[in-house]
């Protein structure tokens, strides 16, 4: 039997072990039902197991070297970047090839496409403007019934108050959920798309798995009303998360590795810098100025044009991993979240490795970080991941994804030391989300080895879709009840027009980033 409905409800980084430990406790009813009736198991995530390169993988079903997004930050060959957005996604996501359809809070889909439904962006939306919604109308309607409706929190507050975390949170979850009903009022469609965020903001800033298990019951609870709502509608029901969690004791700096090494070289030849500095004026005193004065630097950044922002912060020193290197005469550096890049002739305006000699150097970099240990303990800090493997099919991605070892964290500034404490952050990502499935499709089982591309491919094959070619994904046929063999075609990409969004305004965005630590 093929429903020829499906919903897909998202938990932002839901770890599996610690659902599965609840659910096994009788702690967590609605998603032990699922262990006990439908099909369940790990969902392996990207590598990295960042948001940024997952949810547009689980809604696809391809890798970042076909859908194009890499991290929160897209790198141009100036060594300038910008926030990504729907309009940097390549790739068919569900919701065009499932029409009508209902999309709600997704991360990576700001500004809104024009599909045959309704669409409600997510993380990465810069304010609740004309392009957070589709139709436009919807927006007006989101108001009204949801006054303070909002994307997400300014994670920074929270550093030196992370009792008010809590009561914050829950009332952003409690909105997120008016928005849900509001959407399922809507009962025309064919595939219903759905993510709470809220998850991975707590366990960012609080590991007590008292306060976690809070949180997750009332998610339980949310899971069950979805559940009921599936089943009245005949349709099945995919529950998933895009990476697991952790927690991390110490932050590793892999730009202080490079320094180190003599493969990066902080800016210093600038006269006007140098006097700046003698003067005391970095980036850290005026940051420091403007949380005296009534304007915030979100408010600066908006009324300055970027050209502006981004020469003025060449100028100021500070610990940016960007504006503070002297790219004339770096061979590599590490920007984001993940990434570590050779800086390549043929890729970059100040490049200094010309193309014959990037697998020697790439042998270096591997060599080095191999041999980085954390002074106090001894234990390696970072694993390297080839990007020739992880991403065959860009010539321009990163040449390796750079990953913490278990309990350290890794960030981007131009640090003094390999090695630091971890701050407000008391936990991280690792690989391993949730994978669950309910409905007239599902068979009753365990599922190994699935990953987050294997979503949308099992989506349109539990509907009697045919599944693109183009898709990395497999279908989880041990999760159906089908005796129809998955079929495959190249299918012309169908893709809903999406604003552009050159013109944004995402300094509240990247507060709500740096808060979380995917940017410095």
């Amino acid at each position: 039997m093929h429903p020829d409905r499906a919903f897909i409800l998202g938990f932002d980084g839901l770890p599996w072990n610690l659902v599965e430990r609840w659910a096994g406790e009788g702690k967590l009813e609605n998603f032990a039902r699922l262990f006990e009736e439908g099909a369940s198991g790990p969902l392996r995530s990207t590598t990295p197991a960042e948001t940024a390169l997952a949810w547009p993988s689980i809604s696809t079903g391809v890798r970042a070297d076909t859908h194009g997004i890499y991290d929160f930050q897209k790198l141009y060959s100036n060594y300038t970047h910008r926030m990504n957005t729907s309009s940097d996604r390549e790739g068919t996501a569900l919701w065009e090839h499932l029409s009508p359809a209902v999309v709600g809070n997704v991360p990576m889909t700001y500004p809104a496409s024009e599909i045959d439904g309704k669409m409600v962006t997510g993380m990465m939306t810069p304010s609740l403007n004309e392009d957070f919604t589709h139709p436009p109308e919807l927006k007006a309607e989101i108001e009204r019934s949801i006054p303070d409706y909002e994307i997400g929190l300014r994670w920074v507050e929270y550093a030196d108050a992370p009792d008010q975390l809590g009561a914050d949170l829950q009332a952003s979850v409690e909105n997120r959920r008016a928005l849900l009903r509001m959407l399922m009022d809507t009962d025309d469609w064919r595939l219903f798309f759905f993510v709470f965020t809220a998850p991975d903001r707590l366990q960012h800033l609080n590991w007590d798995e008292t306060v976690l298990l809070e949180h997750y019951r009332y998610l339980d609870d949310i899971l069950g009303e979805v559940i009921d709502y599936t089943e009245e509608r005949g349709a099945n029901l995919f529950v998933v998360s895009d990476h697991g969690f952790g927690p991390i004791s110490k932050a590793g700096y892999p730009n202080h590795v490079l320094e180190q090494n003599g493969l990066l070289v902080r800016e210093q030849g600038n006269s006007k810098r140098g006097v700046l500095e003698r003067l005391g004026i970095t980036k850290d005193a005026v940051e420091s100025l403007l949380t005296r004065l009534p304007v915030s630097e979100s408010q600066l950044v908006d009324i300055l044009p970027q050209q502006l922002t981004d020469t003025v912060a060449r100028q100021i020193p500070g610990d940016h991993p960007l504006y503070d290197v002297d790219f004339d005469n770096t061979t590599a550096f590490f920007h984001g979240t993940s990434n570590l890049y050779v800086n390549r002739t043929d890729q970059f305006d100040c490049g200094t490795v010309p193309p014959e000699d990037v697998d020697d150097v790439k042998r270096t970099l591997q060599g080095i970080f191999e041999d980085t240990t954390d002074p106090e303990t001894g234990d390696r800090i970072f694993e390297l991941i080839d990007g020739d493997e992880l991403f065959p099919n860009d010539d321009h991605s990163p040449d390796f994804v750079v990953e913490g070892r278990e309990g350290y964290l890794v960030r981007s500034a131009l640090s003094e030391d390999v090695v630091t404490d971890t701050g407000s952050m008391e936990a991280t990502h690792d690989p391993e989300g949730i994978f669950f499935a309910l409905g007239p499709s599902v068979e009753a089982t365990e599922v190994t080895d699935a990953t987050v591309y294997d979503v949308a491919p099992t989506v349109l094959h539990s509907m009697g879709e045919t599944i693109p070619k183009q898709m990395d994904g497999e279908v989880l046929e041990t999760a159906l009840t089908l005796d129809t063999a998955p079929r495959r075609q190249n299918i012309q990409h169908r893709q809903g027009e999406r604003a552009t969004s050159e013109d944004d305004d995402f300094g509240e965005v990247e507060d709500r980033l740096r808060g979380l630590g995917y940017i410095e």
